[in-house]
This record gives C-alpha cells, structure tokens and sequence, in this order.
C-alpha cells in the first residue's frame, strides 16, 4: 500500500543544524561555486544498513565541508537513526516481502519544485527506482549534472528470491538507469571495470568505504563479556555479522557450521544483526548465540570478541562487514568475489574461498581454530591493512569528483 504516514515535504531534524536553507531564487542551471547537493536515497535511514551508513556519512562529511544538502528519501514512523541533514519524505511503497524497505515513486509536481528552488549544482542518486529515474530526469531537464553512487548489487538478490528468470531484464533496466548519469561512483576497482563494460572510462569513478576505528578496534575485546555468553577463554568464535536476509548467505554459512561439527570440532558461532530471516537462521544454524541488532560500543565489542568472520555472501558490492572484521582484529574468511578481493590480501590480510565449494570453506576455518598463531598473524596485517581505510579521505574521493563534474558538465541536455 501507498505510505501516506508523512506529507510529501515533511522534515526531519538535522543532526547539523548550521544546514543552510535559503533559497538563491537564482536558475536551477549549473553553477560553479558552492556545493549544493540534492540526494536521492531509497531508504536513507528506514534501516540500518551499510548504504545508508555511507550515504549519511557523506552528508554529514559534505555540511563539515560547507556545502549545503537536501536529501529526498522514503521515510517511516519508526526511522532507524536520526538522519544527517535535512531529509524530506517522498511518497513511497512497501517492498513486497521485505516491508522494512520501501520503493520511492516519481517526484511529485510539489517535489519537483521544491528541488528547482533549492537549486542544486548536484543531483546524487543512490538507487536506481522510481525516485532515482525521475531525479535522472529532472537533472537532465534543467542541466544539472547527476552522479550515481552504486551500493546494492540487486541482480545478484534474484536467485534467492526464485526471480531468476528476470535476471536479463533486470540487467538491462541497471544498465539503462546508469547510462543516463553524467558519472557513476562504485565502491571497488573490480565493479568500476564492470561498468566501464557498458560506460566511458571517463563516467566511472571509484568511492570506496571507510571504517570506523573508534568502534572497530582489536582493544574492543571484552574477555568478561565473552565468558558472559558461555564462551570458554580458549574458544576460538565464528562470526556472522550483517543483516539476517537469505541474500547474505546464511544457508551457506549453516552448510559450513554443520560440516566443522560434522569433522568432530565443537562451533557455537556468534550472530550478530537482525532480520525477517532470523528464525530460519536459527533452524538451519542450531546451536548458536545471537545478540540482535548491535549499535555503537556494544557492536564494536562483540565483533572484537568473536576470532574468526565468516562471510559466505557473493552480493555485496562493498563488503562493510569484511572491513569492520578486519579493523577489529578478525581473521576474515571470504567468499571470493570482486568486492572482497579490494579488500583483502588472500592468505596475508585474510582468505579468499570458492563461494560453491562449502568443503573448503570448512577445511580452512578448522585449520584456522585449530591454529591460534596463525589467526594472530593474519589478524595483526589485516588491522594494519584497514587502519588506511578511514572515512575522511574516502568521503573526499566524492567531493572532487562532484567538483569534476561540475567544471566538465555541458549544457542542457534535453530528455
């Protein structure tokens, strides 16, 4: 159904209340000078998730910088996190099956000219619906350069849901979408290729993502709330970490659990995160501990506490979690996809596995529990590895390219 909980220009608090909301009255035409960004998210704080972590740090990175930001987003009652900047509601619908998530729908007359007056030099769009189609059209109509930042690879989500067959019309309509912009940001070198396929080289940049050290650090560990959990001081902990959705793999990840018991070693793996598929996690997985949705301090402390993460999914185009494992002095056992080969170093700052091959998946993680000076080695030069993966200087990396596209824009293009 159609979300009427909030009127089409409702506002939610700044978490920077210094935003500048005046309107220039001047042309919507391209203007060098001051940033002024409007941004299209599809769900810029209805969940927690590591799309709108990036997309609020960079709000917030972008009003540090001075410019000004209008973020337009499906809002909900129940907003996971206070949003950074000023957000307004945009009509939306409930995604089919996962009613946490919305689907944004085309501006709206009102909207449309909410946008002209604010007067962007900037339209950023970071999900390629409805909302984000619309946004490509007006930046378009009213030359005003349109960036995309890609953060879901949604084609991949298909074979879980049984949509498979709508994979070749799924890749189509993605193509399409980000053909229209003016640059697409990706988050890794490997995807950056992978729409250079299909794009000029010059439409392609790369936005990689950063790590919080203040909550993502080895000194995180907390041995008494590990022992609180029943686990012994010589345990060695697996971990799954990220949103309980069949897309991350959780299948997989019970498959490895039940052959690591099924070669006689004991796992209780720890779970961190929430989701509609925790109830079949906790089928498939058995014995296990699971902590919910984790925030700030505690998040930190329990993934310090775990020794080992496994992450099985092959959907992520970033891989947050591999990163946040690895400043927090995990060894990360990954399934060996492009998002995870930018990250990790195969067998020196992590271990990179066959994502069809369970078996091996297995053999590695009971070599690594049974190998604790191992672990050390290969979690000291992956806490080295992310320590150069701090938020500033990859939220910089969008700044300049606004700018560049800004200086290289031509004149209005007409739809």
């Amino acid at each position: 159904m159609r979300d009427e909980e909030c009127s089409p220009l409702s506002s939610y608090p700044c978490q920077s209340e210094w935003l500048s909301r005046t309107s220039t009255g001047q042309s919507p035409r391209v203007r060098v000078g001051a940033r002024r960004v409007a941004l299209f998210s599809g769900n810029y704080n209805c969940v927690r998730d590591g799309a709108n972590n990036a997309l609020n740090r960079l709000c917030e990175h972008l009003q540090w910088c001075g410019a000004s930001v209008r973020v337009y987003s499906p809002t909900n009652r129940t907003p996971a996190f206070a949003p950074a900047g000023e957000l307004i509601s945009v009509r939306s619908v409930h995604i089919p099956g996962r009613s946490e998530y919305r689907f944004g729908l085309p501006l709206s007359r009102t909207l449309r000219a909410d946008i002209v007056t604010f007067a962007p030099n900037i339209i950023h769009v970071s999900a390629p619906d409805a909302l984000g189609w619309s946004a490509q059209t007006l930046g378009r109509q009213q030359g005003v350069p349109v960036v995309a930042s890609l953060h879901t690879r949604f084609e991949t989500y298909l074979t879980y849901y049984g949509l498979n067959f709508a994979r070749r019309w799924v890749e189509y309509y993605l193509r399409s979408f980000y053909s229209r912009c003016d640059l697409v940001l990706a988050p890794t070198p490997p995807l950056a290729d992978e729409l250079r396929r299909f794009l000029p080289e010059e439409q392609v940049a790369v936005w990689s993502r950063g790590v919080d050290e203040s909550t993502f650090s080895p000194s995180r560990r907390d041995m008494c709330w590990r022992r609180g959990l029943g686990y012994s001081d010589d345990e060695p902990i697996i971990l799954f970490f990220g949103r309980l959705v069949r897309e991350k793999g959780i299948a997989t990840f019970a498959k490895i659990v039940s052959l690591i018991r099924s070669a006689g070693l004991p796992v209780r793996p720890l779970v961190i995160g929430a989701g509609p598929s925790r109830a079949e996690m906790a089928r498939l997985v058995g014995d296990a501990v699971f902590t919910g949705h984790l925030e700030g301090h505690e998040l930190g402390r329990a993934v310090a506490c775990a020794d080992i993460l496994l992450n099985p999914s092959t959907t992520e185009a970033f891989g947050n979690v591999n990163l946040e494992g690895m400043a927090s002095g995990l060894v990360v056992v990954s399934a060996d996809v492009a998002s995870a080969r930018a990250l990790i170093e195969d067998s020196k700052t992590g271990f990179l596995v066959d994502p069809h091959s369970t078996q091996c998946f297995a053999s590695l993680l009971i070599r690594l529990m049974q190998n604790p000076s191992c672990r050390q080695h290969i979690a000291l030069a992956a806490v080295r590895a992310a320590a150069q993966r701090g938020w500033p200087t990859v939220l910089d990396q969008v700044l300049k390219a606004y700018d560049r596209t800004v200086s290289y824009h031509p004149h209005p293009v007409q739809c």
